[in-house]
């Protein structure tokens, strides 16, 4: 922040001294910078056409509204790429900066957050973009948020009807071309000569992990039609759905860039709440020890019984024995990947899959509005104390692992495709990374993935701010310059991150 005192009194010094000394001051000489002439390289800008998901459209604030689609890192860099041939970069734009959508009149996507000065919440405000209004004619980004790797390629996904009964995306049924139609099939259609896919494979995790990893592990299962809506899709799945899309979008000879899926886990909507936000007195504490006294005891049972097997460790044992204390304290949650004690021995099936959370757990964002309610309004029953949270509001270490493995198998398969057909890759796992850690840098600032506060991260704790998406362009920019020959950072043709918004107001409409 500017110090304007100091410049005060230099300004004050200066006149009290003015009736003595010479005014006239020597001309400050200001280095011009000349930048070469941009080039494209051996790309062909005239018709980029993106593909992607959320971040592709321009969600910013847990929603789609015009200055986040304005703002969305396909449209930035196709802005940056008019001065090397680039042509017109149309939007499926929405109706205003309330956001979300309406169908038949009733909201089926709410408006976006603003910072009220305590936290995230939703405007007060009814969305005025009505999915039945379909739009027509040539589009050149078809990000879709929601979208998973196979939905680009799924008939129908596009259907106005479908949307209603689920099987249809709102977003891509204002925009799709007919209601048997595909993503890829609409995209290929514009005759891209250069292309970018952008975090495919991001919702592919992302529901499990929102969820609390209440989905299951697609591992070798290839028929996404047998998938539930919080499943991780298949690595082998997810390949094939690449491959054919980067066969169908270079058939005509265009190239383009794919960026690979970011770990999701360092997104603030995973890392914000921590797992021990209990505060306790010793007397609560007690009285909450005493509620857990059957279950404990009944743990000390079922370990003097069983230990004998090795199926029952004195490191599970200690794991689940619940124990609250004065000061902070861990949640209480459930966990499915617990020793199912009745398998082993039927006189233990009444013990649940108990434990306390440790920092090894990543709580969801949204759990910090549920934790320390009362069930029914009774005080004896606490959500996270007395009454364990459900597996939905947690991640734990093997949730976890199944996520990054899904991942990095997903980066793999892109990498892989990427080089095959000798296109750009940009790791955006790179930004993530460093903005979790050290921060990323852009320009003068340090994006961090503080909730709020980092910068980088938009209200929803998921999608990127504004001033994110431009440090995301320009990352995929640079691999542009590495793989094609383009100099969009050498002659300035990137994005600034002052000229780019982090919040937006209330009053923002």
């Amino acid at each position: 922040m500017k110090n304007y005192k100091y410049i005060g009194l230099l300004l004050l010094s200066i006149g009290v001294a003015s009736c003595d000394v010479n005014n006239e001051l020597d001309p400050i000489e200001v280095e011009t910078v000349i930048y070469p002439e941009a080039t494209s390289g051996s790309a062909d800008f005239s018709n980029y056409v993106a593909l992607g998901a959320s971040f592709s459209g321009g969600v910013v604030d847990g929603t789609l509204f015009l200055a986040g689609q304005e703002s969305s890192f396909p449209k930035m860099m196709a802005n940056q790429m008019i001065a090397m041939g680039g042509g017109d970069f149309i939007q499926p734009l929405v109706n205003d900066n309330i956001g979300g959508l309406t169908y038949g009149g009733q909201v089926i996507a709410e408006p976006r957050l603003y910072f009220n000065g305590a936290g995230p919440v939703r405007l007060d405000a009814t969305p005025t973009t009505e999915t039945t209004n379909k739009l027509s004619g040539k589009f050149n980004n078809y990000g879709i948020p929601g979208a998973k790797s196979f939905h680009m390629v799924a008939p129908g996904y596009g259907s106005i009807p479908g949307v209603l009964a689920g099987t249809a995306n709102p977003y891509f049924a204002r925009m799709s071309s007919s209601e048997t139609t595909t993503v890829l099939i609409d995209a290929v259609a514009q005759g891209p000569t250069f292309f970018s896919i952008s975090e495919i494979g991001g919702n592919d995790v992302l529901s499990y992990a929102t969820s609390g990893g209440t989905g299951t592990v697609q591992t070798t299962n290839v028929d996404a039609r047998t998938y539930s809506g919080n499943d991780i899709t298949s690595p082998i799945l997810f390949e094939n759905v690449m491959n054919g899309m980067v066969t169908a979008l270079t058939s005509n000879g265009a190239k383009g860039v794919i960026v690979t899926v970011p770990s999701i886990v360092n997104l603030p909507f995973f890392t914000t709440v921590p797992y021990n936000p209990v505060p306790m007195n010793a007397g609560t504490a007690a009285a909450v020890n005493a509620g857990y006294a059957v279950y404990n005891g009944g743990l000390q049972s079922a370990f003097a019984a069983l230990s004998a097997t090795g199926l029952f460790t004195q490191e599970e044992l200690d794991k689940r024995t619940i124990s609250f204390a004065e000061g902070q304290n861990a949640v209480v949650i459930v966990d499915e990947d617990l020793t199912d004690l009745g398998a082993i021995n039927g006189a233990f099936a009444a013990i649940p899959k108990y434990r306390q959370a440790t920092a090894e757990d990543f709580l969801v964002l949204t759990s910090s509005g549920f934790i320390g309610t009362a069930v029914g309004g009774n005080p004896q029953l606490i959500n996270g104390v007395s009454v364990p949270l459900e597996d939905k509001w947690v991640l734990t270490p093997e949730e976890k692992t199944a996520i990054q493995s899904a991942t990095d198998a997903y980066n793999a398969s892109i990498t892989s495709i990427a080089n095959a057909n000798d296109l750009a890759v940009t790791d955006l796992n790179v930004i993530l990374n460093a903005a979790a850690s050290t921060g990323a840098k852009f320009d003068e600032f340090s994006l961090t993935t503080s909730f709020v506060s980092g910068g980088l991260v938009s209200l929803d704790g998921i999608h990127l701010t504004t001033r994110g998406y431009g440090l995301m362009a320009n990352k995929i920019l640079e691999s542009i310059d590495a793989k094609y020959g383009s100099n969009f950072v050498a002659s300035n043709n990137v994005n600034t991150a002052k000229d780019l918004p982090v919040v937006y107001s209330q009053s923002f409409r």
